[in-house]
């Protein structure tokens, strides 16, 4: 059985974490990528293959939550899983009403990670 891949973008200014959660998401089975910010993935040819974000809330520049707004305003309907260092459950509830997959709290176990992205991509 050969399956296209289901790309996953992972969208974090925290080096640590573009590069050890696309090795997790490969080992996984995905095919996936690091990006430094919202803007270099809107820029990036990977914007119209991402089948789901893995996105930081807390970026300089454009922020978590206005890339989310953008892909809005364009019509993309990309789930996100949000990754956060500064939240709360408030928080999670909060993005979820706003229509995100997720919100994990770093530091985020690989079981999390893969659970939330689990029940997106299997609807895709």
């Amino acid at each position: 059985m050969t399956q296209k891949q289901k790309f996953i973008a992972v969208i974090d200014d925290d080096e640590s974490v573009r590069e050890s959660v696309p090795d997790l998401l490969r080992e996984f089975g995905y095919e996936a990528g690091g990006f430094s910010s919202a803007e270099e993935f809107l820029a990036s040819d990977k914007l119209k293959q991402a089948e789901c974000l893995v996105l930081d809330i807390a970026m300089p520049g454009m922020s978590g939550l206005d890339l989310q707004r953008e892909l809005i305003r364009q019509e993309r309907k990309i789930p996100i899983v949000f990754i956060t260092a500064h939240g709360d459950e408030t928080v999670r509830l909060r993005l979820r009403e706003r229509g995100a997959v997720d919100c994990l709290l770093k530091p985020f176990s690989d079981t999390a990670l893969l659970a939330a992205l689990q029940g997106v991509l299997k609807s895709r």
